[in-house]
C-alpha cells in the first residue's frame, strides 16, 4: 500500500537536505525506493507505506544533524540511512551535540558516527582509553582533537604523541639523517592532525617550548608523564613489554589514549601484539575503557568500508575452514 507523508521544512532546511544537484535526496530515494518532492514549504514523500516511513525517519535525522551546524556529506547520508534500516536511528540524536574543538580554518571537529561519539565520551570520562578499529574510523584524529580540547581548557600542560617506529625493535640507526629525519615519516599523520588543530606557527612554537612532543615510543622509557595528554598510535605494532612500559609512564593529572588496528599488525610472526594482550589484560579495570570501532564508523570513501567488510569476510571464512580442518 502506497503512502504520502508531508514534512514541513524551511527553505534553508530543504536546500541543505537536497544537497548539490539533489544528490542527498537521490540517495534516500534510491535506498528506500520512494519519491521525495520539494513543496517549497516542505517535502512530500511518496511510496510504499513502510519505505516512506523509513525515508521520513532518515529525512528527520538529516535535518536535525544539519540544524546542529554540520554539513550533510555523502558519508552522513549513507550512515543515517544504514542506521534507519537497522532500526537504530534513535541513537543519531547524540550526533547533534557540541563539537570537540575548532581547527585553525574554523572547522568544527565532531564525532560523525555513534561509535565515534561513544569513543569521545569514553576519553572524556576515563583516564586510559584503548581505541581499536579499522582504518578510517577517526581513532587518531579524534584523540588528538580531545588532547587539544584538554589543553585549551587548561586541563593539561603538555601533549605527547608517540608511535612505535619502523618495527617493534625500532631500529632507527640504520636510517639516514638525525633523529628528526629518521622518525618524521612515521610520525607524519600525527603532525598533520596537530597542524589542523593549531596551525603551523602555533604548532612550531609549542614544539620549541616542549608543550607538544612527538617522538618514537622508545623515548618514553624511564619517564613519568604528569599533567599530560599522551597518545600512542599504531599500538598494534608494540610488543607486550613496550605497551606495559608505556602504560606505566602515566603520571598525576594525565590521560592516555592508545589506538590501533589489530588487523594490520606488522610485527614478526614470533612476536605477539602488545595491543591485543592489553585489551584482554586491562578489561574490567575501573577508569580504563576499551572502545571497539566497526566498519560502520569508517568515514573515508565508501570503498574503504567495502574493502574492510571483504577482508573481514575473507579472514572469517579462513578461520572457519581452519577450525573444520582441525576437527
Amino acid at each position: 500500500m502506497s503512502d504520502n507523508i508531508y514534512l514541513p521544512l524551511s527553505s534553508e532546511q530543504i536546500s541543505s537536505l537536497f544537497g548539490s544537484f539533489d544528490e542527498n535526496i537521490k540517495k534516500i530515494q534510491d535506498e528506500y525506493n520512494v519519491v521525495i518532492v520539494n513543496r517549497d514549504d516542505g517535502v512530500k514523500i511518496i511510496g510504499d507505506a513502510a519505505a516512506a516511513e523509513c525515508a521520513k525517519k532518515a529525512v528527520v535525522a538529516l535535518v536535525n544533524i544539519s540544524d546542529s551546524g554540520q554539513a550533510l556529506s555523502e558519508h552522513t547520508v549513507r550512515y543515517v540511512t544504514s542506521m534507519v534500516s537497522d532500526g537504530t536511528e534513535n541513537q543519531l540524536s547524540t550526533l547533534s551535540g557540541d563539537g570537540v574543538c575548532v581547527t585553525t580554518s574554523g572547522k568544527i571537529v565532531r564525532p560523525r558516527t555513534v561509535g565515534q561519539k561513544k569513543y569521545v565520551d569514553s576519553i572524556a570520562s576515563n583516564t586510559i582509553v584503548l581505541g581499536l578499529g579499522p582504518a578510517g574510523t577517526g581513532k587518531t584524529y579524534l584523540a588528538v582533537a580531545m588532547a587539544v580540547k584538554a589543553f585549551r581548557n587548561h586541563e593539561i600542560k603538555k601533549i605527547i604523541l608517540t608511535r612505535p617506529a619502523v618495527e617493534a625493535g625500532e631500529k632507527l640507526g640504520f636510517l639516514p639523517g638525525d633523529l628528526q629525519d629518521k622518525v618524521d615519516p612515521y610520525l607524519r599523520p600525527l603532525y598533520d592532525a596537530l597542524f589542523d588543530m593549531f596551525g603551523a606557527d602555533s604548532f612550531q612554537r609549542y614544539m620549541e617550548k616542549g608543550i607538544i612532543e612527538v617522538a618514537p615510543l622508545a623515548y618514553m622509557r624511564g619517564r613519568t608523564l604528569d599533567e599530560a595528554f599522551i597518545i600512542l598510535d599504531e599500538a598494534q605494532n608494540t610488543t607486550s613489554e613496550q605497551i606495559k612500559m608505556f602504560l606505566t609512564r602515566l603520571g598525576n593529572e594525565s590521560k592516555m589514549v592508545i589506538t590501533g588496528d589489530v588487523t594490520q599488525i606488522d610485527l614478526p610472526d614470533a612476536r605477539k601484539s602488545g595491543l591485543v594482550e592489553a585489551a584482554k589484560v586491562l578489561k574490567g579495570i575501573d577508569d580504563i575503557a576499551i572502545h571497539r570501532f566497526t566498519d560502520k564508523d569508517v568515514v573515508r570513501h565508501k570503498l574503504v568500508q567495502d574493502i574492510i567488510k571483504a577482508y573481514e569476510k575473507f579472514h572469517n571464512s579462513n578461520e572457519e575452514r581452519n577450525k573444520n580442518g582441525k576437527a
